[in-house]
């Protein structure tokens, strides 16, 4: 299915395709991801979605011998031709499946960005800190442990600080693989609820195994299949009237 690009799109992919050396992981894949919305990427491991987000932020630069064809744009920019890679990264916090907090203190894992991109002045820093900790939803319990190191805060909450570390320097997307998938359940409820609340300010892109997740947090998904996008559409319609068959399959667990 190809949308259109509307008013609305915050992110506009066009005929992607991506390789890795010879082996093809992504196939012609266009799709418009809405502004200030939670899009959720579904299908079975391996289907390309880590891949495909990881394009979203030029993550894939890194790796030897990739080559993409096709174009992504953020608000009519071309990604790999129109903006360098410093500004892109900032204007995109990216959250990964496991917790990866720096071994420096709480504060200092959120003031990290800040003052890579210039921010020295110590008081501006503590608001940032402080601002960022909050919207995580990690400020009340980690205000009293600023200088302790973010090592010793719990799973959920170190996956919190992460969130709260790429909201730190103002971006405007947030791309989350997978970022509840190695917490207990509570701290998975946390995090869903944290990212309904992120919507309202963030375009977020999420890469979920979980159904369930992706039906709960995510206003559109879009269901990846071998390289391919199936189909994409309202996450409500797409639980409960696919168009496509191969989506119904999957949804309903008949294969995946």
């Amino acid at each position: 299915m190809h949308a259109s690009q509307t008013a609305n799109t915050k992110i506009c992919i066009e005929r992607l395709n991506f390789f890795y050396g010879r082996l093809q992981a992504l196939f012609d894949i266009t799709l418009n991801i809405p502004a200030r919305k939670v899009t959720a990427l579904i299908g079975p491991s391996g289907c390309g979605k880590t891949t495909f987000i990881r394009t979203l932020n030029r993550m894939n630069d890194i790796i030897e011998n990739i080559r993409i064809q096709g174009r992504i744009s953020i608000d009519n920019k071309d990604i790999y031709r129109d903006i360098d890679v410093v500004s892109l990264r900032k204007n995109i916090g990216m959250v990964f499946q496991k917790s990866n907090p720096f071994p420096k203190s709480i504060f200092e894992n959120v003031a990290f960005g800040p003052r890579i991109h210039g921010t020295r002045n110590s008081e501006k820093l503590g608001t940032i800190v402080q601002r960022s900790l909050s919207r995580a939803g990690l400020w009340d319990e980690a205000k009293d442990r600023l200088h302790e190191s973010a090592l010793s805060l719990s799973g959920g909450q170190q996956q919190r600080l992460c969130i709260a570390r790429a909201l730190a320097v103002n971006p405007e997307i947030l791309l989350m693989d997978e970022p509840a998938s190695a917490l207990d359940p509570k701290s998975t409820v946390r995090i869903e609820d944290l990212i309904s609340e992120l919507r309202e300010n963030y375009t977020i892109v999420i890469v979920t195994h979980n159904m369930q997740q992706a039906s709960r947090v995510s206003d559109y998904t879009a269901f990846f299949y071998e390289g391919r996008l199936v189909e994409f559409g309202p996450t409500d319609r797409m639980f409960t009237h696919p168009m496509e068959k191969q989506t119904e399959d999957y949804l309903t667990g008949r294969f995946g």
